[in-house]
């Protein structure tokens, strides 16, 4: 069974409306996303705790040899689809409330954390991935999907912008171009093994299509 985490009281985060245009969007796009999820999520065993689960469409790529996805959602409407989402998982799947920042889990008590688009949007990017640390195993591995800087210069300068000003305010605080792989290694996981991106692999690039997919170690 899941270590019961400790009490949350009310919505740690509340973005109802973003709730509802992601969880169209992810939906449309699922067609290309799916391959991703699957190569993020493969080979995968024992215990994995999932951070920011959203509406739950990374359940359903699990492999048989996960024995249990503990997924931790603070927004109340994408949490309700993560755990309908839940009930048609393979594999078993507990949705909870709570925070990157603080992991309502115990201490060393995961084989693996994921982390797939949800860097972005956090707050205190280094605080979470310390509790990320806190709650893997010696030893445990993290696996990531998440936006990326762009290699062109224009493009970069277009991300940096929008960092700025309106992107976050509307995308339930995303950020386009956060240096995913350069935090975790600042937060003591390696070695870091990643590839670029660009999803989707065709039509125009958008400033969230320069993406990092890749895997680290607690040491």
């Amino acid at each position: 069974m899941a270590d019961r985490p400790r009490k949350v009281t009310g919505d740690a985060v509340r973005h109802p409306v973003f709730a509802r245009f992601y969880t169209g969007l992810s939906e449309r796009i699922e067609p290309f996303m799916g391959p991703v999820r699957t190569e993020l999520l493969a080979g995968l065993c024992g215990r994995v705790l999932e951070i920011g689960a959203g509406n739950g469409l990374n359940f359903r790529h699990y492999p048989a040899t996960v024995a249990e996805v503990v997924a931790i959602e603070p927004e109340r409407a994408l949490r309700r689809a993560a755990v309908d989402a839940a009930r048609r998982a393979e594999v078993p799947v507990d949705v909870v409330p709570g925070t990157a920042q603080a992991l309502p889990v115990k201490s060393e008590a995961y084989d693996a954390v994921v982390l797939c688009l949800v860097l972005c949007s956090l707050r205190e990017v280094a605080r979470s991935l310390g509790e990320v640390r806190r709650v893997l195993r010696p030893g445990g591995e993290v696996r990531f999907f998440e936006h990326g800087r762009a290699p062109g210069r224009g493009m970069r300068a277009v991300q940096s912008g929008l960092d700025r000003t309106v992107w976050p305010l509307l995308f339930g605080g995303c950020h386009t171009a956060r240096d995913t792989v350069g935090c975790l290694r600042d937060a003591g996981f390696g070695p870091v093994a990643y590839r670029e991106l660009i999803v989707p692999d065709r039509g125009p690039r958008l400033p969230t299509s320069y993406c990092v997919l890749g895997s680290a170690r607690r040491p």
